[in-house]
């Protein structure tokens, strides 16, 4: 009884102080460009807008709850309205699960959405350890946001231990109108897990925690389904790949000389997240997550795979709210098993006031050319900040790490009503 008072007082607080939620899916224009294939710009490029650790529902009975989410919306329009992606990404934790009540759980995905309904744009999540919970699932959340046709979020492998968001979008020539082109890029997203089973609990009254990084079965399935398309268009495609929880290569990069291992000059970003939080960490190798060990190495199948795989040119993260920069593995990293082949780890900016961290909150953006992908596996990338500033603006390209940048300013933001 207690619980549905709080979450009737959470409803109303939260549509008292909401902005007005978009068009219902039955009235959206189906003409918009939001619904058809993801195709490079005129002008021969495409651009990513992505937002990372929204962190939406965070105590919704109190006032500083819905303000915060209503900040939250406010980064995102601030963010598209000086950037013109052509893809909104949605990388991990959009909503802070165990937070959230079943009954009304996914409710935040229309307003986290919102923006891109009203300006047309297309998104595709990744989902995060928060995005499930004792409350919350990541299949609810993607039946929610398949309400919405601009909605490119996909499930691809099936099974229990997949989890959810595992799927890649291809991005086609400009004058691609019908099916049967031949992408110009690829964009695979990764499920990392995490969180807890909806609804589970362990014998003792616990709730049942999900294993934490990309299962072996997304592995085959990428390997796989990448042979499959290499060999339908007999040429090796250029691809980004986005998952919310970073790889033990990351935490590998960023320790290997202490804090000096990252240079604010050579690759610029934010890194107070020292050391950060990798994919399988807390989990034994057997399997166990009884606090007995640091890390499970569960990880590896994955890290080889993204090694393995010609033309990814970066990994896309969030998860670590205070670590915002990139780096190119492109080596045996003292402790590791897996050798970088030159793919490019980069965290993205904290977007949401939800979460830990008072970082000024923004979103990374990644830009590529037709063109240039013609001659050279590469990529711009930059963030834009709430203020509209552009910090960490970098080539991701053969020369990255060796080239130097102005160091990204460590600014804060607050907010005076939460």
């Amino acid at each position: 009884m207690l619980s549905s008072l709080f979450m009737l007082l959470a409803f109303v607080a939260l549509s008292a102080q909401a902005p007005p939620p978009p068009p219902p899916p039955e009235r959206y224009d189906n003409s918009s460009r939001a619904t058809r294939p993801l195709t490079f710009n005129k002008d021969g490029t495409f651009q990513i807008s992505i937002f990372s650790d929204l962190h939406f529902g965070e105590n919704a009975w109190d006032s500083w709850g819905p303000q915060q989410d209503i900040n939250s919306v406010k980064v995102i329009n601030q963010v598209l309205d000086r950037e013109s992606p052509g893809l909104v990404v949605l990388n991990g934790d959009l909503i802070t699960g165990e937070n959230t009540f079943l009954e009304n759980s996914t409710m935040y995905v229309d307003q986290i959405v919102g923006p891109m309904v009203q300006r047309g744009l297309p998104w595709s999540s990744a989902y995060g350890n928060h995005d499930r919970s004792f409350n919350i699932s990541g299949e609810a959340i993607l039946a929610r946001e398949k309400r919405w046709p601009n909605a490119r979020t996909r499930s691809m492998v099936p099974g229990r231990d997949a989890g959810v968001s595992n799927y890649y979008l291809p991005v086609y020539p400009p004058e691609c109108n019908k099916c049967g082109c031949a992408p110009e890029m690829l964009l695979w997203f990764f499920d990392s897990r995490g969180g807890y089973y909806i609804q589970e609990r362990n014998a003792d009254g616990t709730h049942r925690p999900q294993p934490a990084w990309v299962d072996t079965s997304v592995v085959q399935w990428f390997q796989a389904t990448h042979a499959r398309i290499t060999a339908r268009f007999g040429k090796k495609i250029p691809s980004l790949a986005f998952v919310h929880i970073p790889t033990n290569a990351s935490l590998a990069l960023q320790t290997e000389h202490g804090r000096n291992s990252i240079n604010p000059n050579l690759q610029p970003g934010i890194n107070d997240d020292y050391p950060l939080a990798q994919q399988a960490q807390g989990w034994c190798p057997d399997g166990r997550n009884d606090a007995s060990c640091n890390y499970g190495g569960q990880d590896v199948p994955f890290m080889r795979a993204l090694v393995s795989t010609p033309g990814l040119i970066g990994v896309f993260s969030g998860h670590d709210h205070g670590d915002t920069w990139c780096y190119k593995w492109d080596r045996l990293v003292p402790g590791m098993t897996v050798r970088g082949n030159g793919i490019n780890l980069c965290f993205g900016q904290h977007s949401g006031y939800g979460g830990y961290g008072n970082w000024i909150r923004g979103a990374r953006q990644v830009r590529v050319s037709r063109e240039v992908l013609k001659k050279r596996w590469e990529a711009e990338t930059w963030i834009r900040l709430e203020s509209g500033a552009v910090v960490g603006s970098v080539n991701l390209n053969a020369t990255y790490g060796k080239d130097v940048y102005p160091a990204t300013p460590n600014d804060m933001t607050f907010c005076p009503t939460c």
